[in-house]
């Protein structure tokens, strides 16, 4: 063998290894796949799905399998819609929504449905309308999250079958045209009106019941002083009748005495009186009321 032979035969074996190099390199490359944590990879062999790809190293068949769909499993927010609804008290109302999903089951989405965006959007304005349509116009105002648990409940049943989860739905804004506007404010205005008038009347009412408590309370007062009093006297009546009985008429005697005196002692002590004239027999009530307070009857 000459050495052209041996080159020849060196050749060849050098571009055999560096094609089963090549060959390796590239069903390494092929073989191997990366998934970021955001995303899904749906796999498929010669047409049909093999399987679904998680986050973090995954190895496939090199040549057979292929990487048909990357899917991000990130939430997502439809764009804000709008629609318009009627409700059951026949008020047109247009009513803005939006809707925060994520895809769960990749290979669901990318099989069952083309646009699952237009789809999701066509779900909740028939929801919206449905469920509006069942509401009066004050309690699509007042009852707002009501309906959204209900259209949420009612979307998530209708997309699960596209492996989809939704986490979130809003109503943004519900409007009303102009002629509604205008006939709300009148009334909002007549019930504030109505509040006004309730408020002055009850605190008329209140006026009035706090007088009359006042007055009632005054009443009670005097007729407490009153009782207090008589009390007083009767009590006073008592001791001078009980004196009387145990002292005899001395005792009565002694109080006659007293109430001279004390009569006297106001006349001389009035205002304007420089010159009193009594009775001549009126100083012996002095007399007659010491000799009956030392015991000595006159």
């Amino acid at each position: 063998m000459d050495k052209s032979d041996l080159l020849g035969q060196l050749l060849g074996a050098d571009i055999v290894l560096l094609l089963l190099a090549v060959f390796i390199i590239v069903s390494i490359f092929l073989g191997v796949r990366i998934v970021p944590q955001s995303e899904k990879y749906v796999v498929e062999r010669f047409g049909r799905l093999q399987k679904v790809l998680g986050p973090g190293i995954n190895f496939i068949v090199p040549f057979l399998d292929r990487v048909r769909h990357k899917v991000s499993i990130l939430e997502r927010q439809l764009p804000t819609a709008s629609q318009d609804a009627i409700t059951k008290d026949n008020v047109l109302v247009q009513v803005e929504t939006s809707v925060f999903y994520r895809i769960l089951e990749p290979e669901k989405t990318v099989y069952r449905i083309r646009d699952v965006d237009a789809a999701i959007a066509t779900t909740v304005a028939g929801i919206v309308r449905a469920g509006i349509g069942e509401m009066d116009l004050d309690e699509v105002q007042s009852n707002r999250q009501q309906l959204i648990d209900k259209i949420k409940q009612q979307v998530a049943d209708a997309v699960d079958d596209w492996g989809i989860e939704v986490t979130r739905a809003e109503i943004l804004d519900v409007n009303l045209d102009q002629a509604t506007r205008e006939a709300m404010l009148q009334q909002l205005n007549a019930e504030r009106a109505r509040r006004a008038q309730v408020t002055e009347a009850e605190g008329s009412k209140r006026a009035v019941e706090l007088n009359a408590d006042a007055e009632l309370y005054a009443a009670e007062q005097i007729a407490k002083a009153r009782r207090i009093s008589a009390d007083a006297e009767a009590y006073a009546t008592e001791v001078v009748a009980k004196a009387i009985k145990e002292n005899g008429i001395e005792a009565a005697q002694y109080q006659v005495a007293l109430k001279q005196v004390e009569a006297l002692t106001a006349v001389g002590v009035g205002e304007g009186k420089s010159t009193v004239i009594v009775p001549a027999n009126a100083l012996d009530a002095f007399g007659d009321a010491f000799n009956m307070l030392k015991g000595k009857p006159s």
